[in-house]
């Protein structure tokens, strides 16, 4: 009984006291008895792991295994010094079949391709765009946190924060400087090899 259950015990008298016993009594043989219940239920651990050792026999008498025995036998290889068939002969390669098969993967840049690689370096300068907002928000609060600081260590960790953020603020700052002269390029190659203008949109 809890110390709660003893004061109003104490308080109410003998007769309380026995209502209360009786009233958890009552409420631990439940308990048990669902308990029990349940465990009649559900499965042991030692069930589970025969059902499941059953399962695996199954599976092994369903599959078959091969060996080496079961499969065909192969033909020997022909030794080449034995063979009655003459060589082949050796046929020399035009150059100039060289070039256009090597030439056919750049056949393909059609307006997919151009399409797709124009969304790619869009993505990439969006991407690094709204970090380097996030950079400047941020490199901004610590500026302000640094000015709104008299503790000198706390000023001394908010500068050294401030520092490194504005050091990644200046490498993105480059990367979408980097991306923009990508996007330039790709532009000025598909005008240089006649691709309409909307295949880059």
């Amino acid at each position: 009984m809890t110390v709660l259950a003893v004061m109003m015990a104490v308080l109410a008298g003998p007769a309380a006291a026995r209502s209360s016993a009786t009233r958890s009594a009552a409420a631990r043989s439940t308990a048990t008895r669902s308990a029990d219940a349940n465990a009649q239920q559900a499965p042991t651990l030692g069930q589970l792991a025969l059902k499941e050792q059953e399962r695996r026999k199954a599976l092994k008498a369903a599959g078959k295994v091969l060996s080496p025995q079961d499969l065909p036998k192969a033909p020997p290889p022909a030794s080449p010094a034995t063979s009655s068939t003459p060589a082949t002969p050796v046929v020399a390669k035009d150059p100039a079949a060289d070039q256009k098969a090597a030439a056919k993967p750049e056949d393909q840049k059609d307006e997919a391709w151009w399409r797709q690689r124009m969304a790619q370096v869009r993505e990439e300068l969006r991407r690094n765009e709204m970090f380097a907002e996030a950079l400047q928000t941020r490199v901004n609060a610590l500026t302000n946190d640094f000015a709104s600081r008299d503790d000198p260590y706390q000023r001394a960790r908010v500068a050294e924060d401030r520092q490194k953020a504005m050091a990644e603020f200046d490498r993105v700052r480059t990367d979408v400087e980097l991306q923009k002269k990508k996007m330039t390029d790709i532009e000025d190659e598909a005008r240089r090899a006649g691709v309409p203008p909307g295949w880059l949109r």
